[in-house]
Order: structure tokens, then C-alpha cells, then sequence
């Protein structure tokens, strides 16, 4: 299994995607708050996230208390990394970090350990892409190298 991670997302719709994401391919989400949105299960239902059921989902109130309850190996995805997603061997059980779409990741994590931060190739002059299309691509490119665990 693999862990995605998301440093106090903020925008509802892109946690939503990749909650199915991961819904989809039996990973588990970490929600780190604070949030820029409400996840109670009112708001779940009324937003008619029908896979939510099927999320493995843990929420934790900052990152000190994520890392008492969490160890692994860690990955963090940012423009700011030197070495490519696909140049890392994802070892299973491995977490994928990701930052708040206004600001990314704490440079306290990026630049802890060079050799753990990975990036997705743009076109210079541009932001980035989107948290859910990111998440989507490195969570793929690790799910390839263990063979989709099985899946059809």
C-alpha cells in the first residue's frame, strides 16, 4: 500500500479527486490540518462523494503529530527538487508528501534531505499543475513500479 500525504490542502474540489484516487487504488489519504474546508459527514453527503466509504483516511493536527503516528519512508513533491518522480524506486508502504496549492511544501521538509525530494517535468515560465493531476501522476508512477498491486 502507499500513503499520500497533503500538507493543509485548501481547495475542496482537489481533495476530493484525490481522495477517489486513492479510493481507487487502496491507498491511504493523510489529511494534515489545517484544512480549507469542512470534511464532516454532512458536508461528505451533500458534496455526494459516494466513494468516501471506501477511503482509508487519517487526519492529523499538524505535522508534528502525522510523524508520532507515521514512520517510512518519506517523498516530497515539489518544483523545487532537482531529481525527477521517475527516478526514485518507491519503496511499498512509502509516503508521498504534497503541499497547500497556494505554497507548496515547508522548505524545513524539502531541503531536510535533497535525495527525498522529487519533481514532476514542466515548461519553464509556468506555476505548476494542478495538487490532484501531481498526486495522480507520481501515485501511478510508484503503483507501476510494484505492478498496480494486482489490480484489473
Amino acid at each position: 500500500m502507499l500513503n499520500i500525504v497533503l500538507h493543509e490542502p485548501e481547495i475542496p474540489q482537489n481533495t476530493g479527486n484525490i481522495a477517489r484516487t486513492c479510493a481507487c487504488t487502496g491507498s491511504r489519504l493523510h489529511l494534515i490540518e489545517p484544512l480549507g474546508f469542512d470534511i464532516s459527514e454532512k458536508s461528505i453527503k451533500r458534496a455526494g462523494l459516494d466513494y468516501w466509504d471506501k477511503l482509508d483516511l487519517s487526519v492529523y493536527k499538524n505535522l508534528d503529530e502525522f510523524f508520532a503516528k507515521n514512520s517510512g519512508e518519506y517523498y516530497f513533491c515539489t518544483t523545487k527538487a532537482k531529481q525527477k518522480y521517475t527516478d526514485v524506486p518507491y519503496p511499498d508502504g512509502c509516503y508521498l508528501f504534497f503541499g497547500k496549492e497556494t505554497k507548496g511544501l515547508p522548505e524545513s521538509l524539502i531541503f531536510a534531505d535533497l535525495s527525498r525530494a522529487v519533481r514532476i517535468p514542466m515548461r519553464e515560465g509556468v506555476r505548476s499543475l494542478n495538487l490532484s493531476n501531481s498526486v495522480a501522476i507520481v501515485l501511478y508512477e510508484a503503483l507501476r513500479q510494484h505492478g498496480f498491486y494486482g489490480s484489473k
